[in-house]
Formats: structure tokens, sequence, C-alpha cells
């Protein structure tokens, strides 16, 4: 259910984002393009999330857990490596700071192990 919950948040989060954050998040307008980029963003939290959680431990008990917003982040940063801008783009810092918070909120309703 762990693998589930996060391609499900993956793929809520980054609708939500396309949906609510217009100016900032750019996308064909394409369905497909929306799950795409949400299931590569859930595999992205199920493989790459853990490892890096492990890595930073030390720095995430110091912060009390808020750096695993900069991992969700630097996850976001990655995805958009994956895609063309005409496809997915996220245009400014603003944007990926509440495509972060989307997508951690997300996944800690969905995934719930945050």
């Amino acid at each position: 259910m762990n693998f589930l919950g996060k391609i499900i948040a993956g793929i809520i989060g980054i609708g939500l984002s396309a949906y609510f954050l217009k100016p900032e998040v750019v996308y064909d307008g394409q369905i497909t393009t929306i799950l795409v980029v949400g299931l590569i963003l859930g595999l992205l939290l199920f493989f790459i999330k853990p490892i890096l959680n492990f890595v930073t431990f030390p720095l995430r008990i110091i912060t009390l857990n808020i750096f695993s917003l900069v991992i969700i982040g630097f996850l976001v940063w990655m995805l958009t490596l994956f895609f063309p801008e005409e496809k997915f783009d996220i245009i400014n810092w603003y944007g990926y700071i509440k495509v972060t918070l989307i997508v951690w909120i997300s996944e800690l309703l969905f995934a719930s192990d945050i």
C-alpha cells in the first residue's frame, strides 16, 4: 500500500499544483501529462526519498523533520529535469516552494510515512 500511496500522492500533488498554481506551474494541458509527471514523482518519492532520509537523518533530527521539505523540494526539482519546458515546468522559486508544500501535504495524507 505504501507504493500505491506514494504514486497517488504524487499524482494528486502534481494535479493540485497544476490546477491551483497556473502562473507558476506550466504544462501542456493534457491529463496524461499530469498522470505521467505524478507517476514519476511517486516513483522518486518511493525509491529516492528513503535514501535521502537515511543520509540526512541527523539533519532531520536537528530540524525536527522540517528538512524533509527540502528533500521533497529537491525531488520536485529533479522531476522538472525529466521533462522539456513545454511539457511540464515550474517557473520560479515561489512556485517550487508552493509545489513542495502541496506535495508534502498530499504525501502526508495519502502515504503517511513522513
